[in-house]
């Protein structure tokens, strides 16, 4: 496969990649993504999945191919000692590591297979330089098992969120009253673990944001007409709470004059909520094998306990629950109660 690369001008800046955790870490991707990626223009070597910087991943497949020499092992991946003895004979132990090591570097047809290693693309085909590879002996196909349940989350809690990082017009990383606005309101409701709050409890939080902006004068020293402060501060403060309830950490489950808003994290009810729906509708013939989908979920939750919970909001629940062990995915968006 030919590499594909992106106009220079839409990639993150190189000097950012840093800030993306993806960077850093053995990506698991799937291999079809894998294939797929675009291969950076600013520098050789790095490739773009949505946006996340990446030039190492982590892959366990079955061995659909092989190419083997004394020197060099290829291998094409599919998607998806002893007891102790008397004594000590350095020249039988270092026999016993190369046998052993042997057994699991070689590989046949229909084996598993991990590997770590930087993604390359080379003679038009993208490969993978393995730092590390083994074969995996998985008879209960329990490391698979895992593999499909943790790939799938990493995917809906990192991979598919792009890198939003942005650099300002001089280069360096603008970080806007509404950023800091976010911030202030989450760093409070998590001091003080609150589940509830009306927008006036976090309102003078914001107060600094605003005193703080420049004052606009025209060329002779004159101050322009424009919003009041408390205009600016009532905007600051809804777009803030905009911006925390597309991300899920917040909802407002009743529309009113003066709304209510909810903590994701902290909403015991809400939590209580996704549960019974869960437990009492994978009982159903239709959702028995496979568990019930996030989005009959999603359907259910509005109808039974709110309209307003958005699906990043119960995505964030479903992780929770599922970190808990209160729930399990059974395959990518489906969901059983444990």
């Amino acid at each position: 496969m030919q590499s594909a690369t992106k106009d220079s001008g839409e990639e993150t800046p190189s000097m950012l990649w840093g800030l993306d955790p993806v960077f850093a870490a053995y990506a698991k991707l799937y291999v079809r993504d894998i294939l797929q990626m675009t291969e950076s223009t600013q520098v050789p070597g790095i490739y773009f999945y949505n946006s996340h910087p990446v030039f190492k991943v982590d892959v366990l497949g079955t061995v659909v191919s092989k190419r083997e020499r004394d020197d060099f092992f290829c291998y094409g991946v599919g998607k998806h000692t002893d007891g102790a003895q008397a004594g000590f004979n350095p020249e039988a132990e270092l026999e016993k590591l190369r046998r052993a090591q042997q057994s699991r570097c070689h590989l046949e047809i229909g084996e598993l297979l991990r590997v770590r290693g930087s993604v390359k693309t080379a003679r038009l085909q993208r490969e993978i330089t393995a730092s590390v590879y083994y074969k995996v002996n998985d008879p209960v196909m329990a490391v698979q098992i895992e593999w499909m349940m943790e790939v799938p989350q990493l995917y809906r809690q990192c991979y598919d969120k792009p890198f939003l990082l942005q650099p300002d017009v001089m280069g360096d990383f603008a970080i806007t009253p509404l950023n800091k606005a976010t911030n202030i309101i989450k760093d409070f409701l998590k001091q003080k673990a609150m589940s509830r709050f009306r927008p006036y409890d976090v309102q003078d939080l914001l107060q600094p944001l605003i005193s703080s902006e420049p004052q606009t004068e025209s060329a002779d020293q004159e101050p322009v007409p424009g919003p009041s402060s408390f205009q600016k501060l009532s905007q600051l403060l809804n777009q803030a709470l905009q911006l925390l309830q597309d991300e899920g950490f917040l909802y407002c489950r009743v529309k009113s004059q003066e709304d209510v808003y909810h903590v994701t994290a902290e909403d015991k009810e809400l939590f209580m909520a996704v549960k019974d729906v869960i437990r009492e509708d994978s009982k159903r013939a239709k959702y028995a094998e496979k568990g019930c989908h996030i989005l009959h979920i999603l359907s259910a939750v509005r109808q039974r306990f709110s309209l307003n919970v958005s699906r990043t909001a119960l995505e964030l629940v479903l992780t929770s629950l599922e970190c808990s062990s209160d729930i399990i995915s059974t395959s990518e968006n489906h969901y059983i109660l444990i």
